[in-house]
């Protein structure tokens, strides 16, 4: 939720305006990484998000609409999009843009106990809600974006660095195979604390879709208990948490016996793709100029350490 696109409240005023909003106050929003995001006030005092899609394209921005729609009829506290003329997606600065209610509440900073059951029970839910839906989108993060980051990121790395992904690609393809009752659907993907907000312990919204594909569903789990289950600045994984999360979800959409004895590794699966991804983000940042108060650039080593962690952890089961 960086601000890669600044803009100026006369251009939002005319972008809101055909909705039938009247914004009187823009600000900024940071806390994440890839897509442009501003709180706008409106004369009447609702307040609203406008966002600007950064990667995804008109086509990609518009499939999350009725996922958000379906999610929203079976409860799960999420911003349906505001329409016009039939699509909520419109264009911004030449880039898809929409506009959807301001969601109450506070990205959980600390969370508590409770707050991270809130979470697994929610995210299965979601799950289940997602399991048929009728969209095949494609996986951002895939197989071919990988080895192409990988590749690209070489030079940003040591040796070291390296063989730990060798290892850990390793252990993957072996638990994998051993362990091939793994439920896919479509998942949320990037369901950290940011991306959150709770009224007390009471989750009262889960944002930002941007990432939405089909894969694994224990590729969700893990990468929302790496974020929930762990105390920052420190990386390991509180235990209590992390078994609080999983009954929690598996109340919900039991684990199969094969996630079970996959959860350790796809814990280190995705703290090596956000330690990628923000590797990558920090090198685009570097080489097109992206710097300023609005530009959020995340640690990168956090995810590395964090990584090499799950790689030496114990066992839930």
């Amino acid at each position: 939720m960086s601000v890669y696109t600044p803009l100026n409240l006369e251009q939002v005023q005319t972008f809101a305006q055909p909705y039938g909003l009247h914004i009187v106050e823009i600000q900024p929003i940071q806390g994440g990484m890839e897509n442009t995001n501003y709180f706008l006030i409106a004369a009447d005092g609702k307040q609203y998000v406008l966002t600007v899609f950064e990667e995804l394209d008109l086509h990609a921005a518009s499939e999350l609409f009725p996922v958000l729609q379906h999610l929203a009829q079976q409860q799960i506290p999420v911003a349906v999009p505001l329409v016009y003329a039939d699509t909520p997606i419109h264009t911004l600065e030449n880039k898809p843009a929409q506009i959807a209610p301001r969601l109450s509440g506070q990205h959980p900073m600390s969370p508590t106990t409770q707050q991270v059951q809130a979470m697994g029970t929610a995210l299965a839910q979601l799950h289940l809600a997602l399991q048929h839906f009728p969209l095949q989108r494609h996986n951002q993060h895939g197989q071919a974006w990988w080895d192409n980051t990988i590749h690209e990121l070489k030079t940003e790395m040591t040796d070291a660095d390296i063989l730990f992904i060798e290892q850990m690609f390793q252990q993957l393809h072996q638990v994998q195979t051993q362990h091939p009752n793994r439920p896919k659907g479509l998942i949320h993907a990037d369901l950290f604390r940011d991306n959150s907000l709770y009224v007390g312990d009471e989750l009262s919204g889960i944002l930002d879709f941007s990432e939405l594909g089909h894969d694994a569903f224990l590729f969700d789990i893990a990468i929302t208990m790496n974020d929930f289950c762990s105390d920052f600045p420190q990386v390991h994984l509180d235990m209590s948490k992390a078994r609080a999360f999983l009954a929690a979800y598996h109340a919900i959409r039991p684990l199969t016996a094969d996630e079970r004895a996959c959860c350790n590794i796809y814990l280190a699966l995705a703290a090596c793709r956000f330690w990628l991804a923000r590797l990558q983000v920090a090198k685009r940042n570097r080489l097109e100029g992206r710097t300023g108060k609005d530009i959020l650039q995340k640690d990168p080593n956090e995810m590395r350490l964090m990584m090499i962690d799950r790689l030496t952890q114990e066992s839930f089961y």
